[in-house]
């Protein structure tokens, strides 16, 4: 608001003073390019790099930190750049620079993503496969769409671009009528040669008409794996994917056993996971650990695993995935890590406990926080995801100091310790370890497993002598 004199008026306290209370640690996250503002600023909380005395909650990224579903992510945004440049093979164009590309693709929302992708490959840009894709990739996502969010967004862009009036075709109708009850994704011939003339009805006006569009072939791509997924088709998801099927949707190393752990599950037998966890750990590339190195592991991590069998913990997952792609997901990774237990060396009695347990991600992850809880503006790197997991679980805010959050990415971090957790933990894996992590309290190239064995999962030596 204003005053009579123009001056602006704003509640106590001024913003420039709360600012500069905030310290140093300060971020400028960048807003999509349809907000006005194109910065928000937000404050870090302190880092925390000391053993804490308990841990009461733990909040973990999806894609790269639980799965490796993150290369699904990347295949669907280069298949994107390929068909809105015609460049639809390797002889053509090689494909994302991990380098060049991938800080600026992994970790933050699909906006960011593909303005991003935009803007670097702008020059390369065919408008009539632009066009074209978009109007494929629209077409198919109402025919054999399963998220009704994603539709009506769909539906709204095409009312944006004029062209609504297509849904009214009959060849069209009978298109998506037809496929209403399909366990195959196709495209009638028919509609395929009327598409370029159709396609060439759309103008795209600005940089955010083509971002608006780009996104449309994007989500298309990952549904359409997803839909393969989900009925079982792996033969088709063979057929679509140049990256390796068979590793699609598992969890990353340690998450089994990790999750097992902080539930209190596992208790004093967690260290018949000892030497796993260790090879798994100086397998990794960076670290710097040799077996040697690791005397006296099994002992304590029988520690570790009796103090969260005596004090479980809540955990959230937290992704900018929508909740329909959170749930293909994560219902296919507990099936991967169900047949893990079955291989665990454990009590019977316990690991059928297990295999109960792991049989639905709802009855591990006491919160499960996906892009539909929020909106695509407020994604990371905003905090918003994080607060409302915490929030969910139900942790005070003089409690944040005993919350661990994991993720890979640069944009993951920096919404983890804006939602106020300082005890902030990247675990980058192949395809995040050149992004920037300097704002993470630590960081683990041996990931999850080393989390475990190297820091005990961040509890401080006090703590665990008094465990019983």
């Amino acid at each position: 608001m204003k005053h009579e004199d123009g001056k602006n008026s704003f509640s106590s306290p001024e913003p420039l003073s709360l600012i500069k209370e905030w310290g140093d640690d300060i971020v400028l996250i960048e807003n999509p390019n349809y907000i006005y503002a194109r910065y928000d600023i937000c404050p870090l909380a302190p880092k925390i790099q000391n053993a804490r005395d308990g841990i009461v909650a733990i909040v973990q990224d999806m894609d790269g930190t639980t799965t490796t579903t993150e290369g699904l992510c990347l295949h669907s945004l280069e298949n994107m750049v390929r068909q809105y440049t015609g460049r639809l093979t390797a002889q053509d164009w090689k494909g994302l620079d991990p380098n060049q590309d991938y800080p600026y693709i992994i970790g933050n929302s699909t906006t960011r993503h593909v303005e991003y992708l935009i803007g670097a490959y702008e020059s390369s840009v065919r408008l009539d496969c632009f066009q074209k894709a978009y109007l494929k990739a629209s077409l198919l996502s109402i025919a054999f769409g399963r998220d009704e969010m994603r539709r009506r967004e769909v539906l709204s862009n095409l009312k944006h671009f004029e062209l609504s009036e297509l849904l009214d075709d009959h060849r069209v109708r009978s298109f998506i009528m037809t496929a209403a009850n399909a366990n195959q994704i196709f495209f009638p011939e028919q509609l395929e040669t009327e598409l370029q003339k159709w396609a060439n009805l759309i103008c795209f006006k600005s940089f955010a008409d083509r971002v608006r569009a780009a996104i449309d072939i994007y989500y298309q791509r990952y549904h359409e794996i997803l839909f393969y997924i989900e009925h079982h088709d792996y033969d088709a998801i063979k057929a679509a994917l140049p990256i390796d099927s068979e590793r699609l949707i598992e969890p990353m190393p340690g998450v089994a056993i990790m999750l097992a752990l902080v539930k209190g599950w596992l208790g004093r037998e967690l260290d018949v996971f000892a030497d796993e966890l260790i090879q798994s750990i100086v397998e990794q590339p960076l670290i710097k650990y040799q077996s040697e190195n690791f005397t006296n592991a099994a002992d304590r991590l029988q520690r570790v695993g009796r103090y969260f069998e005596q004090n479980p913990v809540r955990i959230a997952v937290v992704t900018s995935s929508i909740a329909y792609e959170a749930k293909i997901v994560l219902k296919e990774v507990f099936r991967t890590m169900c047949a893990q237990i079955q291989d665990w060396k454990i009590k019977a009695e316990k690991k059928e406990r297990l295999l109960q347990k792991f049989s639905d991600h709802n009855l591990v992850f006491d919160e499960v926080i996906t892009a539909s809880d929020s909106s695509e503006i407020r994604l990371k790197p905003h905090r918003d995801l994080y607060s409302l997991a915490l929030h969910r679980l139900g942790i005070a805010k003089d409690d944040f100091d005993k919350v661990v959050g994991f993720e890979d990415s640069e944009s993951g971090v920096i919404a983890i310790r804006a939602a106020g957790v300082g005890l902030c933990v990247a675990v980058p894996f192949a395809d995040t370890r050149s992004h920037r992590l300097q704002n993470a309290s630590y960081i683990l190239y041996g990931g999850l497993p080393e989390a475990m064995v190297v820091h005990q999962l961040f509890l401080n030596e006090n703590t665990l002598k008094q465990i019983n």
